[in-house]
């Protein structure tokens, strides 16, 4: 990965409070920085260049860096970039619409004390939801088949009716979605369509079929599916969020991360390729000299036909989380006959999504970053959470667990944004380096904490990622949110191969 340095990086941001700072860019105003101190030292100086990299690129009006910032593909993971004149395929990243799910069981905790009971789960999980790079239907015995024709439906319409019935999701998750469906670049599906039969004609897309194989399934790197225990917070508000949200104290639910697989990376890699060739041709200025930050006025053809390529992308990451959810379900019905079900919320973090601020039409990116709309917000109306802000999934890590959190007002000064998990602290090469395979595996067994995974990977135990308590202190103390719930992990079904993500 690659940032060429537009200027020397100021070796401190300004601290305007206790959990927020800016970062000076000099030219524009500056970066907006959400992080305590300690946060905002595990930024190190090629994530703060390429903040200042993305603030001064053309068109962009503002720039967010969350406490889970760090190296990212042209911007940082973990921050907002905001344009209502350019879109930039780096600020959503190579896996269009990665993104968190939450799904309620009404199974007591103590059901699955049993190690017996979970091993039983996780086999069933994984007869049905294949993980690792390139893996599909074909490596799990019962999952469902997507042929081709089905395949171009999903992609064009997300969570439709029909799209749902044919993958046997029930419709009504639809209704839980932070959007069930995209629409192409001038809002509708007829420009999905006509771009997808474009795309199938070119070599890049000869692998279709094979592609809409990977449905249902996770994927490697930091991808996965972690069985929890809900633990409401026992305050009034938090138990009554909880109750709109549908959460259950003491219930187990199921929380899965991934995106949308080959077929995402697909699209995303043909955009580069095409956006930086275009450059090169036309011997346009890259922001800061840097490739990846290769972008697209809007109104142009070359705008028109990336925000076609990711609605395509985003419908197959929703089709993809609903149906995990879905076999999850079912995997847990056959090991535990009578189990029920909702889905509480899918929500994205690699993705830009068109709103109102200032009074205008905008296109907030949000890379490593997810949407954070308060109570009261206008994108709320006619939806379940218009009286208390929509759930906010957090993934933190195994062992020190995970959050469902509800903006505040104090959002807004985020963008309406909220970072996306914990965040990486080590590279993936320098984990494994560095971190010992024996201490992990025995951090798991004293948290009764079981894997599919002979050998829980390195480059993604706890200890590769920033302290969680300290993140989330950032977000209330900056009053962005306000946690709802605790998730705390029995189970964790995940890829032990090279990261894809």
């Amino acid at each position: 990965m690659h940032t060429t340095l537009y200027k020397p990086a100021p070796n401190k941001m300004i601290a305007t409070g206790e959990a927020t700072a800016i970062l000076p860019t000099e030219s524009t105003p500056p970066i907006k920085v959400i992080g305590t101190e300690a946060i905002r030292d595990t930024f190190d100086e090629v994530c703060l260049q390429q903040a200042i990299n993305s603030r001064l690129a053309p068109g962009v009006t503002d720039v967010v860096l969350n406490p889970d910032a760090h190296l990212g593909y042209g911007a940082p993971v973990g921050c907002v970039m905001v344009s209502p004149t350019h879109i930039y395929p780096g600020p959503v990243g190579v896996d269009i619409k990665c993104s968190m799910s939450l799904l309620q069981l009404d199974v007591p905790a103590d059901v699955i004390e049993d190690r017996q009971t979970r091993r039983a789960l996780i086999s069933a999980i994984c007869q049905r939801t294949p993980t690792g790079a390139g893996k599909g239907q074909r490596s799990a015995k019962k999952s469902r088949p997507v042929n081709r024709t089905l395949g171009k439906q999903l992609v064009v319409e997300g969570a439709s009716e029909s799209v749902c019935q044919q993958l046997g999701i029930p419709i009504d998750w639809a209704d839980r979605c932070e959007d069930s469906f995209h629409l192409g670049h001038d809002e509708t599906r007829d420009a999905l369509e006509n771009r997808l039969e474009v795309l199938l004609a070119q070599r890049h897309m000869s692998n279709f079929s094979d592609k809409m194989s990977q449905l249902g399934s996770y994927g490697g790197g930091n991808h996965f599916g972690e069985c929890e225990v809900v633990h409401v917070g026992d305050d009034d508000r938090s138990r009554s969020v909880a109750e709109t949200f549908g959460l259950r104290d003491g219930k187990v639910a199921f929380l899965s991360h991934c995106g949308s697989r080959g077929f995402g990376h697909n699209l995303a890699s043909g955009q580069f390729k095409t956006l930086q060739n275009k450059f090169s041709k036309w011997d346009i200025p890259l922001p800061a000299g840097d490739r990846q930050l290769v972008y697209a006025p809007l109104g142009t053809s070359e705008a028109d036909d990336y925000l076609d390529d990711m609605a395509l992308g985003a419908n197959f990451a929703t089709a993809n989380h609903l149906l995990i959810n879905a076999l999850v379900l079912e995997a847990f019905q056959e090991v535990l006959p009578g189990t029920t079900g909702a889905l509480v919320y899918f929500i994205s973090h690699n993705i830009a999504r068109k709103e109102i601020m200032d009074n205008r039409p905008t296109w907030v990116h949000r890379k490593g970053a997810t949407r954070a709309f308060p109570a009261g917000h206008y994108a709320l109306r006619e939806t379940p959470f218009a009286d208390t802000g929509h759930p906010i999934l957090l993934p933190g890590n195994p062992r020190d667990g995970s959050a469902v959190m509800v903006a505040d007002p104090g959002a807004e000064q985020a963008c309406f944004s909220l970072n996306h998990g914990a965040g990486r602290t080590l590279g993936r090469r320098h984990a494994n380096r560095v971190l010992d395979q024996t201490t992990i595996d025995e951090e798991f067994e004293q948290h009764d904490i079981l894997s599919n995974c002979r050998f829980y990977p390195k480059d993604e135990a706890p200890a590769a990622y920033k302290d969680f308590e300290e993140v989330l202190r950032s977000v209330k103390t900056a009053g962005l949110a306000s946690e709802v719930a605790r998730l705390k992990a029995r189970f964790v079904i995940k890829d032990a191969s090279k990261a894809d993500d």
